[in-house]
This record gives structure tokens, sequence and C-alpha cells, in this order.
């Protein structure tokens, strides 16, 4: 049976979503974090076995994904960037994508609660 290890610094996030990633790279007696950032295009698995993938457009308009364990301890931090709004939950149609087009996402607004002013209906302010 598989415990699942909850990583607190892991801010929710789903595909669309832009993030970035604080990856931690040894480098000889060196540690230091590496942040990659690009669109979220799936999330899979259960448990500590559960994976997300960023795809980011690299040097040359060439198309970089990277995969990580969502329960890894060399995942510093996770900075969502841009919340998007998409109608799938594996976005693979965006590997197909060239330029602008890849990266094209529209953004999600996430509604906050408002203060009501007054509960008088009759008082105008």
């Amino acid at each position: 049976m598989k415990q699942t290890n909850s990583n607190n610094k892991i801010p929710e996030f789903r595909a669309g979503d832009t993030v970035t990633v604080y990856y931690k790279i040894i480098e000889g007696d060196k540690v230091r974090a590496q942040p990659f950032t690009g669109i979220v295009i799936s999330k899979r698995g259960e448990g500590v076995s559960k994976t997300f993938t960023i795809r980011k457009i690299g040097a040359d308009g060439v198309g970089v994904e990277r995969i990580f364990p969502l329960s890894s301890p060399n995942i510093e931090k996770l900075v969502v960037e841009k919340t998007g709004k998409v109608r799938r939950a594996k976005l693979y149609y965006l590997r197909g994508k060239v330029g602008r087009q890849a990266t094209k996402v529209k953004e999600r607004f996430v509604a906050t609660p408002v203060a009501e002013e007054s509960s008088d209906p009759g008082v105008v302010q």
C-alpha cells in the first residue's frame, strides 16, 4: 500500500495554467534552484506517483517538455504565474502548434468575494 506524502509547498493548479517550477539541481558540491516556466499540459497518476507535464517553447521555437513528480523533494517551490481557461484536461494539441499559438491559452479570472456596502437597499451613498 502506498502512502501519500502531501507536499504543503505545492499550490493548487490545473491544466492550462502557466507555472514556474524551481527544481533543485546538484552540481558537484553545489546545490542551486533551476526555474522552468511553461504551460501545464497534463496531470496524471495517483498518490505519491502523481506527475505533471510542463511545456515551454525554447530556443529557435523548439518545444521542450518536462515531467515532474508532484511529491518530489527536489521541487523547491512552485509559483502559478497565470491561470488558464481551457476545456480539456490534457492539452496535447499544443504539441502541434508553433510560435505564438503554442503558448496561447485564454486567461481564467478567479472570482474574489466582494464585501457588501450596505444591507439596506433603500440607502443611497
